[in-house]
């Protein structure tokens, strides 16, 4: 494991003080279905990408929203699965944010429309993202890359080890502030419990009661804090350091090789959604547009290690 840590610019730690403000009173809010209208319109807020169409899809049977470049690939593809503790959250509201990986690393994506709780509860969200993974592989995807954030980088490592032996195999794994351990056991759950204006313990328990019911909160599948590591493809998560899931992050990468993970001091949960607003959002952008696109080969490369 290799941690990056970046400090506060003397723009953001000014930009900081107007964005904390503007989230009073929101934290330890979202517990159940009643926030989505309001997450999906603060998400819908992200500054768009230039370049870059949608349009609604069906992958594997699992309906989501293509995000392409005017002009890319159709080999490789970015399988992205979006935030929100498993009850809130919709690939519509994260075509901005999706659209701002696309741009900077020329690479389509699908947003997947996994199964929410509590109309869907576990394992249903596990088994649209597998289906939506084999699904781009019957569509010829032989390049692909898993990203998600929050949830839906849990889930995406979650699907790791659902796909490590599949033919292919994922080219890469991004995860932005993912959520690994829904039994809450991370020590930030309380030394950063203050600073995180948005998270509570008490509201991503509800979530997790949501989605879970009774099943174990330490399933791998659930919590891939607690699955086999081996065998990563090269994987790159970028965490806040002012967010309770500050440590679901490092404890995930933790004695793993491969593993590069970016702290930015100051920066709350999934602050790469400031793109165009927070020097840090935007630099985290970068960094993840140049990593996918690094980690995918051309067709001649393809042909070459078949051959």
């Amino acid at each position: 494991m290799t941690i990056a840590r970046h400090a506060l610019s003397e723009k953001d730690t000014a930009i900081m003080v107007q964005i904390r403000e503007a989230l009073k009173g929101i934290k330890g809010t979202a517990t159940g279905p009643d926030a989505r209208p309001m997450f999906d319109d603060v998400m819908k807020g992200v500054a768009p990408a230039e370049g870059i169409e949608d349009e609604e899809g069906i992958v594997g049977g699992v309906p989501g929203i293509w995000v392409r470049p005017r002009s890319g690939p159709d080999d490789r593809v970015i399988l992205y699965l979006h935030g929100g503790a498993y009850v809130i959250g919709s690939p519509r509201a994260y075509v901005n944010l999706v659209g701002q990986m696309v741009s900077r690393s020329g690479i389509p994506a699908f947003i997947a429309d996994y199964a929410l709780a509590p109309e869907r509860p576990f394992p249903a969200a596990i088994e649209d993202a597998l289906r939506a993974y084999n699904g781009l592989v019957e569509q010829g995807a032989r390049q692909i890359a898993l990203a998600g954030d929050s949830a839906g980088g849990g889930l995406a490592l979650a699907l790791f080890s659902q796909v490590k032996n599949a033919d292919p195999t994922p080219r890469s794994v991004v995860a932005i502030s993912p959520w690994t351990d829904l039994a809450l056991t991370s020590p930030s759950m309380l030394s950063r419990d203050a600073v995180d204006p948005i998270w509570s313990p008490v509201a991503l328990a509800e979530m997790a009661r949501l989605y879970l019911g009774n099943a174990d909160l330490r399933n791998p599948l659930t919590s891939p804090v607690y699955a086999d590591r081996l065998g990563l493809p090269p994987l790159l998560i970028h965490v806040g350091d002012a967010e309770i899931l500050l440590d679901d992050a490092l404890r995930y990468a933790e004695g793993v090789d491969g593993v590069e993970v970016h702290v930015w001091d100051g920066m709350l949960h999934v602050f790469p959604s400031s793109a165009g607003i927070l020097d840090a959002a935007d630099a985290a952008l970068e960094s993840i547009g140049k990593f996918i696109a690094s980690t995918m080969l051309s067709n001649r490369d393809l042909n070459e290690a078949a051959s």
